[in-house]
């Protein structure tokens, strides 16, 4: 990967994105555990257990997981490709030549909405991985980067 271009970070407020579904996960999960622990006290059954677990793995993925999953993004674009590069354990740089872009879609659930974000998603041909990806950019970058791949289709030689 020597020839991977300098990786713009993502937008902070994808990070708030990170957290805010990491608080609606805690809490299905905390609600979950609360309903176990009264089906294990009914049944005479140690409780606190169950609650306590889900509490814990709520603070990881509110607090711990998302600066993490945060700090493991990045994407480029160079006028002729768009790179974008994710993961820790196992990383992953998918390279998006202009050429192959059929349709470019910007989107913004509520939450992203709320934070200032979008996701730029670019559709190529072929079936397999044919829709790439870039979360927690700012509406604003994100539609500049649209605009600047459009207008690459356009004088692109392919």
């Amino acid at each position: 990967m020597d020839d991977m271009p300098p990786l713009s970070p993502l937008d902070p407020g994808f990070l708030r994105v990170l957290r805010w579904r990491g608080a609606i996960q805690s809490v299905v999960l905390i609600v979950v555990a609360a309903l176990a622990e009264v089906i294990l006290y009914g049944e005479g059954l140690p409780n606190g257990i169950a609650l306590a677990v889900a509490i814990a793995l709520g603070l990881w993925l509110t607090i711990v997981s998302p600066p993490r999953r945060f700090a493991h993004w990045g994407f480029a674009f160079d006028g002729r490709e768009l790179h974008v590069a994710h993961g820790w354990l196992t990383r992953v740089h998918t390279i998006v030549p202009v050429g192959r872009v059929q349709h470019i879609d910007l989107r913004q659930a509520p939450v992203e909405r709320g934070c200032g974000v979008a996701t730029l998603v670019l559709h190529t041909a072929g079936t397999d991985h044919s829709r790439v990806a870039v979360p927690g950019l700012a509406k604003v970058q994100a539609e500049a980067v649209r605009d600047r791949i459009r207008a690459a289709i356009e004088t692109s030689p392919w």
